[in-house]
């Protein structure tokens, strides 16, 4: 049994600052406290981004915390001459920082394993394309 001395934090909310991971990523919360923990989390914990920086479509949001990132890549076929499509989904650790769904494009970069699957973290993202050539009032 736990016993909490002193005063109550459930209900207090944490500030805390983010911090530049280097890579000359613009987040939109800079200046604003975040009241959130999250230790998985490359802005506010104590994650270093290392190694690959790629792109993608997430293609699953239903984890908590985590999606799967879908990249597409042509890979050279010598005897025929030709390209063939391939593809692989990548599972990513999504702060709380970033509010993502299905269909945003997204760049991750590679971190140390978070667990048995995930070794990415989500640093930006960018909106669903075609969202934002539709138009609101037709």
């Amino acid at each position: 049994m736990f016993i909490i001395k002193g005063n109550d934090t459930r209900n207090k909310k944490i500030k805390k600052k983010l911090k530049n991971i280097g890579l000359d990523i613009k987040i939109r919360n800079e200046g604003k406290n975040i009241s959130f923990i999250d230790k998985k989390c490359p802005f506010t914990g104590n994650i270093s981004i290392r190694g690959r920086i790629m792109k993608g479509k997430i293609v699953s949001t239903k984890m908590e915390k985590t999606v799967i990132v879908r990249r597409d890549y042509l890979h050279w076929i010598p005897k025929y001459k030709r390209f063939e499509k391939r593809h692989k989904n990548i599972p990513c650790h999504c702060s709380p920082l970033f509010r993502v769904k299905e269909g945003d494009f997204v760049t991750i970069g590679q971190c140390r394993p978070l667990s048995k699957t995930v070794r990415f973290n989500v640093i930006h993202v960018e909106k669903d394309r075609r969202a934002r050539n539709k138009k609101i009032y037709s």
